[in-house]
This record gives structure tokens, C-alpha cells and sequence, in this order.
């Protein structure tokens, strides 16, 4: 568990750098930092899973899918947080506007939790129950440390 801890917040402290980092690189050091990052996450989730080879090989496809999905979502929360960045940076932030994106935030949250519903039963047909909780646990608390993350960098309605 101590491992944990320090491996989420090795990623944390990754993902803190990355917006600094972003302002200064070329689209492909940013893929390389992507890249980099997504190994990063790989690595804390197989020290927190602890698999067997025989699970590794049928958890890492369904993992893999997982990302691939979560990456759709993470695609449209930054479309949304660019929209808003938009729309409060130019000062045009209506009503209408503001009720949009809070509906498609709560599309955004409910759809993670539906992707999460709907991996389950691929998840427990590779590893134990046991172990298909523990990667969600481990996935919800890095989607908490990036979540804190963006909630601290986006200023409140005005």
C-alpha cells in the first residue's frame, strides 16, 4: 500500500508538470510526454495488482480497452474545459452557455460511471472479483488526483 501511495503520487507530481510543460512543446514532445505518462500509469497499476501471468494475460487487453475508452471521455472533458476556458477568458460566459456545459459535465461523469459498470464483467472474467475492485479502486483514485488537478486550475463561474 506504501508503494501505492508513493506511485500515485510519483504520477500526480507528473501530471502537476505536465500544463507547465505543454506551453513549451512541439506535438510530438507531447506525444512522447503522453507516451510517457500512460507507461507511468501502466507501471502503478501493475504494482497494485500484483497479477499472476495467467491473469496478466487476460488483464492487460481488457485494460488496455479500458484506456482506450477513458481516453475518449478525457478527449471530450478537455473539449468542454476549453469551451469554458473560451467562453470565461472572452468574458461571455450566458446563461444558456453555463447550463450546456454543466449538463455535459454530468454526461461526462455519468458515462465513466456507465464504462466502469460495463468493464466489470470483463474484469472478472480475467482476474477475482477481488482483483477487479482493487483496479478500480486504483483507477478512481488517479482519476481523483487528476481530477483535484483540473479542479484547481479552472476558476469558478462568474
Amino acid at each position: 500500500m506504501r508503494f501505492l501511495k508513493a506511485s500515485l503520487l510519483a504520477l500526480a507530481a507528473c501530471v502537476l508538470v505536465v500544463p507547465c510543460i505543454v506551453q513549451a512543446q512541439t506535438a510530438s514532445d507531447m506525444e512522447i510526454l503522453r507516451q510517457k505518462l500512460k507507461a507511468d500509469k501502466k507501471l502503478v497499476v501493475a504494482q497494485a495488482m500484483q497479477l499472476s501471468d495467467a491473469e496478466a494475460a487476460g488483464f492487460w487487453p481488457v485494460y488496455e480497452a479500458y484506456q482506450a475508452d477513458l481516453g475518449k471521455l478525457n478527449t471530450r472533458l478537455g473539449q468542454l474545459i476549453k469551451s469554458y476556458a473560451d467562453a470565461f477568458r472572452a468574458d461571455t460566459l450566458t446563461n444558456d452557455k453555463a447550463q450546456a456545459l454543466a449538463e455535459e459535465v454530468l454526461k461526462i461523469e455519468q458515462a465513466e460511471v456507465d464504462m466502469k459498470r460495463a468493464y466489470l464483467p470483463k474484469l472478472t472474467a480475467v482476474v477475482s472479483p477481488v482483483k477487479a475492485a482493487r483496479y478500480l479502486q486504483v483507477e478512481t483514485k488517479i482519476r481523483a488526483v487528476l481530477k483535484y488537478d483540473l479542479a484547481d486550475g479552472i476558476p469558478l463561474a462568474k
